[in-house]
């Protein structure tokens, strides 16, 4: 079993004033939990082993997910070129670009959040104002006017605004907002009671306020669309991300030969030190499936060993307190001899 040492976590913690959650599940048991620093900083409201965070990038997967739904129901398929459901939107979109281009990141269409142009997280990035976000419908401003940068196929590039495109696609074809559309396909059928797209301006107790920076109480409620969509934002659990994980091996979400197209090792990512499959990371050796996110105010991952129902998750309230958490957790995952 994969085992943490609890002093190792607690000096990589410091290293950074990590502010957070860290937790180990194995089957129904929970075997490590380790809560540090405040979910809300002003009121000192304590980290829980129930603190809601937001996942960023982290939850593409339940867009992956919302797609692969309407693939399995005929709705659409991978191959389908995206073109036949934005019709004249999106124009500089290349005809070729199909729907598994977008899941995998190899659709080669400009990114509106292109994460190489070299902005800092604390950048002020969006070009529309982020309460008119709450659909993804109301982002096709933003991601129009961006050429190409290569043929649909040609490599892998991590594109926010594929994940986007998707989105607009589950909007169109479900007639329902994007996060319904997630509700119903997602996460009623994995019973993720816990995870949800939260408004920024209206978080409840439970959910942790994202800040800037590990001192100071800037939050990142102008940073970020008021209301999470299709290439990240939504909130969860420990718990539920544990539960998720176990829906998804299982076969509840989609079927499960559905599961190993979405697991099916695409793309090797030198730079992340991962490999990629569709909507979700693999890592890189191992048979273990990975959510990964990181914005203002959010650094996460959560690692699945499905060998032994058994999720590590690392969640943060910050935009870079996490990572010498997450490089500790996944060095004792390389390690692991039962992995």
């Amino acid at each position: 079993m994969l085992t943490l040492d609890p002093s190792a976590l607690d000096a990589a913690a410091s290293r950074q004033a990590f502010s957070g959650l860290v937790t180990v599940d194995v089957e129904d048991r929970r075997v490590l939990e380790r809560c540090y620093g405040f979910a809300h900083r002003a009121h000192e409201v304590p980290v829980t082993p129930g603190t809601r965070f937001a996942l960023a990038s982290g939850s593409k997967a339940f867009t992956a997910l919302a797609v692969l739904r309407l693939v399995e129901d005929g709705a659409l398929r991978l191959d389908q070129r995206v073109r036949e459901v934005l019709g004249a939107d999106l124009p500089l979109v290349d005809d070729a670009v199909t729907i598994e281009h977008l899941l995998t990141h190899t659709s080669g269409i400009g990114d509106y959040l292109d994460e190489e142009a070299g902005w800092e997280v604390d950048d002020y990035v969006l070009s529309a104002p982020v309460h008119t976000l709450t659909t993804a419908e109301a982002f096709l401003p933003m991601l129009d006017g961006l050429p190409q940068a290569f043929a649909p196929g040609a490599r892998f590039a991590y594109c926010n605004g594929g994940y986007m495109v998707l989105a607009v696609v589950v909007e169109r074809l479900t007639r329902a907002t994007f996060q319904e559309a997630v509700r119903r396909s997602v996460l009623a059928p994995a019973e993720l009671h816990e995870t949800d797209y939260l408004r920024l301006d209206d978080l409840p107790a439970a959910a942790a306020t994202g800040y800037l920076n590990e001192s100071g109480d800037r939050v990142n409620t102008l940073h970020l669309p008021v209301l999470g969509n299709g290439d990240g934002g939504a909130f969860s659990t420990a718990a539920d991300l544990h539960r998720f994980w176990r829906a998804l091996h299982a076969g509840r979400i989609v079927s499960a030969d559905t599961v190993t197209t979405m697991t099916r090792p695409r793309h090797v990512v030198p730079d992340e030190g991962m490999r990629y499959g569709a909507g979700v990371w693999l890592h890189a050796t191992r048979t273990a499936t990975i959510l990964e996110g990181y914005d203002a105010g959010v650094s996460m991952r959560s690692t699945h060993l499905p060998g032994t129902s058994t999720t590590v998750s690392v969640l943060g309230n910050t935009s870079e307190g996490a990572w010498p958490v997450i490089s500790a957790v996944a060095e004792a995952i390389d390690e692991d001899p039962t992995g």
